[in-house]
């Protein structure tokens, strides 16, 4: 394993537009080309995807669902099982910081948890305030609040212009999923 140079970053992706979590596995992907130790923490996504098959091939990149899939408005009966997932995973995240074992944590889609109400804001940030200085963390996912703007080193917002699904087009394999 490659040792960390300097303190990690906080990284998040945001935004309404594609490519948060494409962003995110990008970075990872790069990261295991160094031979570093990557984790992807899914917390909103329960499905067997084109990037999770592909994770399983490389050695270094570890990769967890925790999320139920799509979030149910908090009315519903299923909403507390989703919420009990979130947290599940948060703690999983809390885990794999203080290991030592990766260089790079991807939470994908936890902002997205804290915009459904699955997670408080407070506790992601109290994770990002109690992590060791190492490693980077990558947060993605759409309605970051500005709290957790403020706690990243780097923040990118994706922006939709236009989305082959807004004309009717279908979800595609290896495009969306």
């Amino acid at each position: 394993m490659s040792q960390v140079q300097e303190p990690g970053r906080v990284l998040l992706f945001t935004g309404d537009g594609k490519g948060k979590t494409t962003a995110a596995l990008g970075l990872a992907l790069r990261a295991c080309g160094h031979g570093m130790r990557v984790l992807v923490l899914q917390f909103i996504k329960a499905a067997i995807t084109g990037e999770l098959t592909a994770a399983r091939q490389l050695p270094n990149l570890e990769f967890l669902q925790t999320g139920r899939g799509f979030v149910p408005k908090p009315d519903s009966p299923h909403f507390e099982e989703h919420r009990r997932a979130a947290e599940a995973g948060l703690e999983r995240a809390a885990q794999a910081l203080a290991s030592g074992r990766y260089e790079i944590v991807v939470l994908d889609e936890i902002c997205t948890a804290v915009n459904t109400g699955l997670l408080t804001e407070e506790s992601v940030a109290a994770l990002l305030e109690k992590r060791p200085l190492a490693p980077t963390l990558v947060l993605t996912g759409r309605g970051a609040t500005p709290r957790l703007l403020a706690m990243a080193d780097t923040v990118t917002e994706m922006r939709s212009l236009k989305h082959a699904l807004q004309s009717g087009r279908r979800a595609q394999k290896g495009i969306e999923f």
